[in-house]
């Protein structure tokens, strides 16, 4: 038997992120981190191209919750007690600056995962938390008199007094928090580009607009999508940040529609129609043909995309009113036929896992299996891209970690004593409140 004080099963950012806030808050506690595989933090390592976005320079949690398709209500408790700003000063005080890019994400100043990695691995280390490698589990069993029995595949039995879950959306993860009795929102793909069967679509491939609106839509009747932001032409159909996050909003209702749904495209959602046909009446003026001059900021290879099965040749100032009919329902709602889901190479992220009603989000206990916690991505919750996710694994990871660090280990094994009241975890700043504090 291997008897521990608390078991954190997964070796990733909300794993580590657990572990170490556990350990810190209480270093009597014997905490170990059991990997699954032959190294640690491998998501980390991979994510931003090998950069590692840390999370998004968005400093309110109010504002922060609104870049999560899944868990946002939820979420406005947990980054009310441990936001983007405290995540900076975490790293800070540790060594690590974080950078923000033009788009919001945020990065280590070295442009390296690898600091980000050292960095946890340091403070684990620091910390007293060990980390044992190739330990996949494959039953777990609450005792009657409280803690777990974790049995591994090589047969090593494990025994705590307090079990966290940070396997990600690893299926191995999900048959172990089914196997305590939590019930699991099945697991569909997040994050992924649009298939087209459109050859013109995809001759196009590179072509990019900065600001477009997508709306989504499916049968009738059914909820719509909207989305607004930049869209890219690919080989195989869309992309973009505009389709990323249309396809996260909406990955429940795409999968069950096996990805069969159509896209509206505004090409123009600065101007109303009324702006436009002002706009297109005032080229009857120009000598030019319609095809050989475009009265918008367009890429020329889009705008002879717009004009197929219209006469390009046809002089503006013959334009007639069928035509600039035509020629608006064009740029207000082009129609566009999803036949498929692309990949998203720099992310792996999917919707489903743990139901939030399992979970107590002021401690991220299971509300029905008392000592159990569970942060991260094996909660039914996931952001768009731009370190959202990450940013998720360490603020519930934060939370778990100093909820479980003000227990205290009785002499029993499968007994703990809450000792009083949970301690104050912010330091008051002046002029300042709880929320405005920093983690402890």
């Amino acid at each position: 038997m291997n008897e521990f004080d608390v078991i954190v099963l997964g070796g990733g950012a909300g794993g580590y992120f657990s572990a170490i806030s556990c350990a810190e808050a209480n270093p009597k506690l014997k905490v170990v981190i059991l990997e699954g595989t032959r190294r640690s933090l491998t998501k980390v390592q991979i994510s931003g191209g090998g950069r590692c976005n840390v999370t998004h320079n968005c400093l309110d949690p109010h504002k922060l919750v609104e870049y999560y398709p899944r868990g946002f209500k939820e979420l406005r408790q947990v980054f009310a007690r441990f936001h983007v700003q405290h995540t900076l000063e975490w790293f800070q005080k540790r060594g690590v600056e974080l950078k923000a890019e033009a788009d919001g994400r945020m990065f280590s100043v070295t442009n390296r995962s690898q600091t980000i990695i050292d960095c946890l691995q340091k403070a684990a280390l620091d910390a007293g938390v060990e980390v044992r490698y190739g330990q996949i589990v494959t039953r777990c069993e609450k005792q009657d008199e409280g803690g777990f029995v974790l049995t591994t595949q090589q047969q090593t039995k494990y025994v705590c007094r307090q079990l966290l879950l940070a396997t990600g959306s690893a299926p191995g993860g999900h048959e172990v928090a089914r196997s305590i009795g939590l019930k699991i929102i099945d697991p569909v793909p997040s994050l992924f580009t649009f298939q087209v069967e459109d050859p013109s679509i995809h001759e196009r491939s590179g072509l990019s607009m900065q600001d477009v609106a997508l709306t989504l839509s499916f049968s009738e009747g059914k909820k719509k999508f909207f989305q607004r932001g930049p869209l890219l032409f690919t080989h195989w159909g869309l992309s973009g940040p505009c389709v990323l996050k249309l396809s996260a909003w909406a990955a429940r209702e795409l999968y069950e529609s096996k990805y069969q749904a159509r896209l509206c495209i505004n090409w123009l959602p600065e101007l109303d129609e009324a702006k436009i046909k002002a706009v297109l009446f005032s080229q009857r003026k120009s000598k030019k043909t319609v095809g050989g001059e475009c009265p918008f900021s367009f890429p020329r290879k889009l705008w002879e995309w717009l004009l197929q099965g219209l006469d390009a040749e046809c002089p503006w100032a013959s334009l007639s009113a069928a035509m600039e009919k035509q020629l608006l329902e064009k740029l207000l709602r082009t129609q566009v036929s999803i036949t498929g889901k692309g990949v998203f190479k720099e992310e792996f992220v999917s919707c489903g896992g743990v139901d939030l009603k399992e979970i107590n989000f002021t401690s991220m206990e299971c509300r029905k299996v008392p000592g159990c916690y569970v942060v991260g991505e094996l909660l039914n919750i996931d952001g768009i891209t731009g370190g959202f996710n990450f940013q998720n694994a360490w603020s519930t990871g934060w939370i778990a970690g100093q909820h479980i660090g003000s227990w205290r280990a009785s002499s029993k094994i499968h007994r703990f004593d809450k000792i009083g009241r949970e301690p104050r975890v912010f330091s008051k700043k002046k002029g300042g409140g709880q929320e405005g504090g920093t983690p402890s």
